[in-house]
């Protein structure tokens, strides 16, 4: 009796799913660089600004979801 081959499944790179964020429409979301230090220089209007989530352009973004297995 032969036996059926599995299809290997692609692993989530688990450091990516810590980096970025998906959301329901599918828009990959990361957050904004230069937050963890030289900060002191920075105002702090700028510093709020910083704290939220970046949308990613959608060349990038097709690349990481395809890591990311979604």
């Amino acid at each position: 009796m032969p036996q059926k081959q599995k299809v290997k499944k692609a692993k989530t790179k688990k450091s990516l799913t810590k980096r970025f964020k998906l959301t329901k429409s599918g828009k990959l979301l990361r957050k904004s660089t230069g937050q963890n230090h030289f900060r002191s220089k920075k105002s702090g209007k700028l510093i709020r600004e910083k704290r939220k989530w970046v949308e990613m352009p959608e060349s990038e973004s097709k690349k990481i979801k395809k890591l990311m297995s979604v």
